[in-house]
């Protein structure tokens, strides 16, 4: 299998993924987070609804640089107000994610790409492992999500396999 059809594949099973955990997150609870140190609770699920949206600017741009304030304000996540808006914040991320993935190549992906702060590289290798490295970040930030659900007492909806709230049949 390549890499195109590896990634499209592995974008549409991680959306629904997305979708379901993404449509129980509470409303009117965008600032609440359980520490001072943690993200708010509308970040982290706008994070997880815009993450597939990185594939497309992974493979339109040869880095990001969050040094550039103008690059930074237009990547960062910003919270939804409704569990509507959050949804499709996550279809359309996913949309723009699977185009450019239909309209480009293996050897495109073979490039390198670099997530820098300003001469520092944070981040960089080929667009392939760098997708890699999204699809894992965002399964982190999405299961993150599942803990902040937990704790404000919201089921938790089944991912991989059963949850305490969901079993899988």
């Amino acid at each position: 299998m390549d890499a195109v059809r590896f990634f499209v594949d592995q974008l549409q099973r991680e959306h629904a993924l997305n979708r379901k955990v993404l449509s129980v997150v509470p409303e009117g609870k965008n600032s609440w987070k359980p520490h001072d140190k943690s993200m708010e609770l509308g970040y982290l699920a706008a994070l997880v609804a815009q993450m597939p949206a990185w594939i497309a600017m992974m493979i339109a741009t040869d880095g990001l640089d969050f040094a550039d304030n103008s690059a930074r304000s237009s990547f960062q996540a910003k919270g939804s107000d409704s569990t509507a808006a959050l949804l499709k914040l996550a279809d359309d991320s996913t949309v723009k994610g699977k185009s450019a993935l239909e309209g480009t190549n293996e050897g495109h992906l073979n490039g390198t790409w670099s997530f820098r702060m300003g001469d520092k590289v944070l981040a960089g290798g080929t667009r392939i492992n760098q997708i890699a490295d999204t699809f894992t970040h965002m399964t982190h930030h999405r299961g993150q999500l599942t803990v902040y659900l937990r704790l404000l007492g919201v089921n938790v909806p089944s991912t991989y396999g059963p949850s305490a709230d969901e079993k899988v049949v």
